[in-house]
This record gives structure tokens, C-alpha cells and sequence, in this order.
């Protein structure tokens, strides 16, 4: 299955830069993905989410499938027209939603049931439905397979039990989705932080075949270390000619990391979640700025940003909406941090092309540790 063309342009060490190419534009990797849980990106409109430069955006399928439901969102035209979003867009599989809600949920064989967290009525989600719902419904162009993602620290036989029950979902998933040639199915390696179960899934998934491989079961508490120890083995097991996808990740620090280490894209709630919470990320690690020492400071967050958040307002004028609670400081911080985030990714693909990643990752770690 190779339904969108992915073409690796450059690679340094393992970190590679490409395009892959969908119906509704070409996603250039590494690629960010701003998360749009319920058919929106907290806080900012889809043309803020343009102008940072990201090419895909995130929606997610247990949030939409109860609230306003995929089968509203089909009438109204398919979430692309109801959220004005003309770029692709990729659909997780509700996986991870099952996990943090484990105490109102029951997993089977068969499928997933649950009690919605907005009203308590029922609901059941097998990998059919939840390919339904996100190729049928919502209309995505990347589709993810229904998987089971256990929390972290998980004992091996928990982490082997999810795997297989993952990877005979996936399988599910493939006959459900069938062939189309203009949306994408992405299967998802689990295997907790085991070498050899993160070896077994890859196997069973490439014995199945899809069109791009997922990275899961990380970024659920195990620490930034564990994660890289991780990744230096897992996306190698994935096929070398289609994209890597490291699942809710992350940190900028774990972005860089990861694509040292062969992952091609990302998603993480965190830019927009740290942006209403008055945190901005910049080459310089995070600020905060509740912090005093901004009341005074006229210097933009980054000059060097095309984004009127991050170059045309003062961190004293953002201090002051912080500190007032004022809905435009969560606007902006947001906003310019998702800006921050495509800054990111842009310069690794520089980086890579220019045969200069390691050096890159070198400085760019060295500046996230300074403190002030």
C-alpha cells in the first residue's frame, strides 16, 4: 500500500527530511502537527494555524465521535468543510482516549466500550467503527488503526498482551478501510519500552501492510531518557520508505531527539496547552511569563519569526495580558508557540539537507539547558 508517494529527500546519520504527498497538499517532514481535538485548535482560527506554516493538523475521533458526533459532522460536509481546513488532516484512532479513561471503559476482543465522559451513555468502538468514522465520516486523509496503548510502567506480559490484541486490530483496520487512493492508513508499533515486543509488533504490522507506521505507547510517563533508549531501536524496525510518526511528542527537545533517531512527524497538545498557561517555548528553552521580570521587558518573544506573536508584541504587553487573565495573552502565546514549533521543524529540515544535523542538535541541546 503506498496510496500517498513519500520521497526522502535528504538524510544525515538517521535523521531524513522529505515530502509526502497527499490529495490536499504536500506534507514536508519533519513535519509538527498542530492537535485540533474537537474540530478546532485551541484558541486560534485554521488561518493562525496556516500562517505558523503547518501543513496537517491533528483531529481526534473519541472526542468528535461523541461531541457534536461524526455522523453531524458527515452531513455538514465532512471535517474538513465544517472546520474550514483545506489541508489534509490526520484522525487518531480514540487508542489513547481508552487508556486514560480505563476506569469507564472494558476492552474485549472484540471492540472497546465506554462511558462518555460528557454524559455517561455508552458506546462502542471497534476498529470498523473507528475506521468509519474517521474515513467515512470525518473524512480524514490519514487514518490511524485502532490500537490498545497501556499506561506506563507496564510489566512485559501487559505490554505483549496489547501488542498482539493491537496488532489483530490492525488487521481488522486494513480489511475495513480496503484500498482507496485518496486517504492513508497508518498502523501503530506498540511494545511499551521492550526491545523485543517493540521487534515482534513491527513485524506484524509490516506482514499487514500499510501506507505509514506509527509510533505508540510513549510520552505516557516514562520520561524522557526511557523514551530516547526507546527510539534508538524502534523506528528502525518501521519500513525505511515510509513516514515515521512518533505519537504525542512532544517537548522540543524530544522533536530533535527523535528525529535523530528516524521518526518523520509529530503531534503534541503541548504548544497550545503551555500557551494558555502563559509558557512560551523559544530556542532558549521555555519561559514563563507570569515571571516579574517581564513587566519591563519591550523585546518581542523572536524577531526572526514571521508571526505577529512571537515579532510585534513587547513580553511586558504579554506579562500584562497574562497576569490580567485576558483572552488575547492565550491567543498569542499560543499562536506563537505552534510558530515556534514549524520555526523548529523548518530549521532541522534545513539542517538535515545541509549535511549539518548534529551540530544542530548539539547547539540547539546546549541552549534549552541554559537557565537563566
Amino acid at each position: 500500500m503506498t496510496a500517498f508517494p513519500f520521497e526522502i529527500k535528504a538524510t544525515d546519520g538517521a535523521a531524513r527530511t522529505g515530502v509526502l504527498a497527499t490529495p490536499r497538499g504536500e506534507i514536508r517532514t519533519p513535519a509538527f502537527m498542530p492537535v485540533g481535538t474537537a474540530a478546532t485548535v485551541k484558541a486560534l482560527t485554521v488561518d493562525q494555524v496556516k500562517a505558523t506554516g503547518a501543513d496537517i493538523i491533528l483531529g481526534n475521533t473519541y472526542h468528535l465521535m461523541l461531541r457534536p458526533t461524526a455522523e453531524r459532522v458527515k452531513r455538514l460536509g465532512g471535517l474538513h468543510r465544517f472546520m474550514r481546513w483545506d489541508g489534509p488532516i490526520l484522525t487518531d484512532s480514540g487508542g489513547f482516549q481508552v487508556m486514560s479513561l480505563s476506569n469507564i471503559s472494558k476492552v474485549t476482543e472484540d471492540a472497546v466500550t465506554f462511558a462518555s465522559h460528557i454524559d455517561g451513555s455508552r458506546h462502542i468502538l471497534s476498529p470498523e467503527r473507528s475506521i468509519e468514522i474517521q474515513a467515512d465520516l470525518l473524512g480524514s486523509d490519514i487514518v490511524m488503526q485502532l490500537d490498545e496503548c497501556v499506561a506506563w510502567p507496564a510489566e512485559e506480559g501487559r505490554a505483549a498482551e496489547a501488542l498482539r490484541l493491537s496488532a489483530r486490530w490492525g488487521e481488522r483496520s486494513k480489511a475495513a478501510f480496503g484500498q482507496r487512493d485518496s486517504q492513508a492508513l497508518f498502523g501503530i508499533q506498540q511494545g511499551s519500552t521492550f526491545e523485543r515486543l517493540r521487534r515482534e509488533s513491527s513485524e506484524r504490522l509490516i506482514e499487514t501492510g500499510f501506507d505509514g507506521y506509527a509510533i505508540g505507547g510513549l510520552a505516557v510517563g516514562e520520561g524522557h531518557q526511557a523514551m530516547c533508549e526507546t527510539l534508538d531501536y524502534a523506528p528502525a524496525m518501521l519500513p525505511v520508505d515510509r513516514p515515521r510518526y512518533l505519537m504525542g511528542v512532544g517537548k522540543p527537545i524530544d522533536l530533535v531527539e527523535a528525529v535523530a533517531r528516524g521518526v518523520d512527524m509529530f503531534d503534541c497538545v503541548l504548544p497550545t496547552r503551555s500557551g494558555r498557561h502563559g509558557q512560551a517555548w523559544t530556542w532558549e528553552g521555555s519561559i514563563n511569563l507570569k515571571n516579574a521580570r517581564f513587566a519591563e521587558d519591550d523585546e518581542p518573544l523572536d524577531p526572526t519569526i514571521a508571526c505577529p506573536a512571537s515579532s510585534a508584541y513587547s513580553k511586558a504587553y504579554l506579562h500584562h495580558l497574562v497576569k490580567a487573565e485576558e483572552i488575547l495573552g492565550q491567543v498569542l502565546l499560543s499562536w506563537h508557540n505552534l510558530a515556534f514549533f514549524a520555526a523548529l521543524t523548518a530549521a532541522m529540515r534545513s539542517a538535515i539537507a545541509e549535511g549539518r544535523f548534529e551540530a544542530f542538535r548539539r547547539d540547539f541541546a546546549a541552549r534549552q539547558a541554559r537557565k537563566d
